[in-house]
């Protein structure tokens, strides 16, 4: 690659940048441990499944 090119790595990321670290106070937000404890009975929920069938 000579050195008059431009990659655009930089360039081509900065908008999902700026997009992510963005705030918006109308985001619906979820308590970590809520997110644990439907992961856990989600797969609690499957493992009665598989020993159903």
């Amino acid at each position: 690659m000579s050195s008059g090119q431009n990659s655009g790595g930089l360039m081509s990321s900065a908008g999902l940048v700026r997009y992510f670290d963005s705030e918006d106070r109308n985001a619906v937000t979820f308590d970590p441990k809520t997110v644990m404890a439907v992961c856990v009975l989600f797969g609690v929920f499957i493992q009665f499944l598989n020993v159903l069938v």
